[in-house]
């Protein structure tokens, strides 16, 4: 699948032609820089490897230097390859948001936002205050029982338990172009993806 880096920049809301209030997310969609060309007769397959992002010299290491001094560009922080363009890009080529069109759907990729340690109310949605379910006594946001006794001897693995919540890679399908506005590398989006606010977006057509 075609398409680019992005990063989030946030959320509004726009009205259609028929005065409906839709919510939005406005990314920051390129220009990507083409800073490897993958064929089949090297690699196996056919791809392009993008960059996105300038970084500053001191932080890059010699090999990503050299990586990128092929490309004639500068250190990028985020490079994804994407397979399935339409045109012949060389190295070196900016690709930029002109890519998409208003009215087509689009798939966004984010890491979602970390929510750290929460309990299993929060994390799985247990009852908790008024549903005191799963064989709790008087702690109204605990667990329960996790397993029995002397059979099977031990906690089935999958059980739904308190821990690390969030910080997932995370994949909206089917959001809707609303705006490409190219000379602000823009594109605006129906809905809500993952992330916080100036994370990296992968958004794929």
């Amino acid at each position: 699948m075609s398409g680019l880096i992005g990063k989030k920049i946030g959320m509004t809301s726009i009205f259609d032609e028929n005065g409906k209030n839709i919510p939005c997310t406005v990314i920051e969609a390129g220009p990507c820089v083409v800073t490897q060309v993958r064929t089949n007769e090297v690699d196996g397959y056919s791809a392009l490897q993008l960059g996105f992002d300038d970084k500053a010299e001191k932080h890059a290491t010699k090999a990503d230097l050299g990586h990128f001094k092929k490309a004639g560009t500068s250190a990028k922080k985020k490079v994804v390859e994407f397979q399935g363009f339409e045109e012949n890009y060389k190295l070196g080529d900016n690709i930029t948001v002109e890519v998409f069109s208003e009215g087509e759907f689009v798939d966004v990729q984010g890491v979602s936002k970390g929510k750290g340690f929460q309990g299993v109310v929060k994390r799985h949605g247990f009852g908790g205050v008024g549903q005191s379910t799963h064989g709790q006594h008087n702690r109204l946001r605990a667990p329960g029982s996790v397993g029995a006794s002397s059979y099977p001897s031990r906690v089935f693995k999958g059980m739904r338990m308190a821990g690390r919540m969030g910080g997932d890679n995370v994949k909206v399908q089917n959001l809707r172009v609303l705006k490409v506005v190219a000379e602000k590398n823009l594109l605006v989006v129906k809905g809500a993806i993952p992330g916080h606010k100036n994370s990296y977006v992968i958004i794929q057509k």
